[in-house]
């Protein structure tokens, strides 16, 4: 059989990014904040923000476009909402610093809403909205981006992908946790694919003309990715308009890039200032009994009968719950072999020199 996926320990993914990230000059708890973010997004299944990320934060940080040292500092704040200058510090610090605050605030007075400017990538959106379903509270957190984003296949991408997540408790544990980018899909998405030499489906990209393409290497060298919805015919512009509302919320709100003035994805020449929201929102101040309405509402949604009983009806979360339960089967992550040869490759051929990461068995197709 051919093998082609690699299985690792979540233990030995987030140490392994934790070494390279220290080994580049990052603080061990800011390395560790970052691991649990990567680590976490690929245990759900989004292999397009976890240990496929990891080369870009090692080179924010070598580089010194990102910074090693500080922390994140409240500038301004009211009893319900503040604004963090982030420090240029790793996404996820910034990230963590700001839901802490705004589950802090939801405790006191109901709801808490912290904005960041400074900040840097920070993983998947879900990582955070799902802190705040700890404390049975509703969450939502969004963040700009880099633009490779081409709004009805016009020539210029204006804007990222701009995600949304929101989460919300119900009974025994379940929940609602919706993990989104505004465009098609995420950009990672197609840089996976080009690692693995494998096409991307039409609807996902275009090329530097502005045409729909399958090809994942013409969307990353001068394309761009469509909105959700694709084109104005079918409801591109809603995706667009989400778009722009992350915007509003992150780079227009906290004071930081926005739109075109953000740097060009993965080009360093001058720091990122991304910014981003972060909403905690305590439901015991509104109607009573919100977990047992929210817990009908998902039985509702998955007893529907499908159209193809292959395919039951989910709702948000379900799919990264079945990736994570699938984890815990097999014992580890399943990464794609040229992923993890990536990785190590990106990890050598920058002096990291770090212990390899460890490949518990190869799985086959």
């Amino acid at each position: 059989l051919f093998l082609y996926r690699c299985l690792i320990s979540q233990a030995e993914v987030q140490a392994f990014i934790e070494r390279c990230m220290v080994a580049v000059g990052t603080k061990p708890h800011h390395a560790h904040s970052l691991a649990e973010v990567l680590v976490e997004g690929d245990h759900r299944g989004h292999y397009s923000h976890g240990l496929n990320r990891m080369d870009m934060y090692v080179k924010d940080i070598r580089s010194g476009i990102c910074a090693k040292d500080g922390e994140p500092v409240v500038e301004k704040e009211s009893a319900a909402t503040a604004l963090v200058d982030g420090k240029n510090l790793l996404g996820p610090v910034v990230g963590n610093f700001c839901m802490n605050l705004a589950i802090k605030k939801a405790k006191e007075v109901g709801i808490g809403w912290v904005v960041a400017h400074g900040s840097n990538h920070y993983g998947i959106a879900g990582y955070y909205a799902m802190q705040a379903l700890k404390k049975n509270m509703i969450n939502i957190v969004c963040k700009n981006l880099s633009p490779p984003d081409a709004v009805d296949f016009c020539l210029q991408c204006t804007l990222g992908t701009n995600p949304i997540s929101v989460a919300a408790p119900a009974n025994d544990g379940d929940s609602f946790v919706l993990d989104m980018a505004t465009s098609a899909v995420a950009l990672g998405k197609i840089e996976l694919h080009e690692r693995r030499k494998d096409p991307i489906p039409e609807g996902w990209g275009c090329d530097p003309q502005g045409k729909l393409t399958t090809d994942p290497k013409k969307v990353l060298t001068g394309g761009g990715l469509v909105p959700i919805g694709g084109n104005e015919d079918t409801g591109g512009y809603k995706g667009y308009g989400l778009g722009m509302m992350v915007e509003v919320f992150c780079g227009i709100l906290a004071g930081a890039q926005y739109s075109k003035h953000i740097r060009t994805w993965k080009v360093t020449d001058r720091v990122a200032n991304l910014g981003q929201c972060f909403v905690a929102i305590n439901p015991e101040m509104f109607a009573p009994g919100f977990s047992d309405r929210m817990s009908d509402l998902l039985s509702i949604q998955r007893n529907m009968e499908p159209a193809d009983p292959n395919l039951p009806v989910l709702a948000a979360g379900d799919t990264e719950r079945m990736n994570m339960k699938k984890c815990e089967e097999l014992g580890g992550i399943s990464y794609h072999i040229n992923v993890v040869n990536y990785m190590v490759r990106a990890e050598r051929g920058g002096a990291v020199h770090t212990p390899l990461l460890p490949c518990d068995r190869l799985l086959s197709s």
